[in-house]
């Protein structure tokens, strides 16, 4: 055992609440590995060039994005899964200034149906060099927020020529 993980242990041993720091610590690892195993799992899917070119007009609209699969579907409860979910918005970028939100599935960009990775970089190639273009994103309850119920939400976006 390393110095780093026996110092982690006997800080979790410590305390009232060692059984939920515990349960914590498990959940967060089993977390992250089964994120690396997704990651290793999807790479050959993202091998296609029009996808890769997705993935970067997403990042410079502001967010990382992947395909709603079943997984994210029963997660999200939406009844196909079909769109794209946004996992982080990068802070100053258009679609954080439009306020497009981490879990929110992208479900339209300026008219143009989202179904997959595919549809969303047509859309972001036409759409970016317009300046202001509206994006169409379903957001899922947060059962952690009472009053707040999941619906269709329209961002309006503006973006500056260099």
């Amino acid at each position: 055992m390393t110095q780093t993980s026996s110092r982690t242990l006997s800080l979790l041993t410590k305390g009232p609440n060692r059984i939920a720091q515990i349960a914590s610590l498990v959940s967060f690892t089993v977390m992250v590995l089964a994120f690396g195993v997704g990651m290793v799992l999807a790479g050959p899917r993202y091998s296609d060039p029009a996808v890769k070119e997705a993935l970067e007009l997403g990042e410079e609209f502001g967010v990382i994005v992947g395909e709603v699969d079943e997984e994210m579907r029963v997660i999200l409860g939406l009844q196909r899964a079909e769109g794209v979910v946004v996992y982080e918005v990068i802070a100053g970028r258009p679609a954080d200034l439009a306020g497009i939100k981490v879990k929110a599935v992208i479900k339209e960009i300026d008219k143009y149906e989202i179904r997959n990775l595919i549809d969303f970089g047509k859309a972001l190639k036409a759409a970016l060099p317009t300046e202001n273009f509206s994006v169409a994103t379903y957001e899922a309850a947060d059962p952690d927020n009472q009053g707040l119920s999941g619906g269709l939400n329209f961002h309006f976006v503006r973006t500056e020529k260099n």
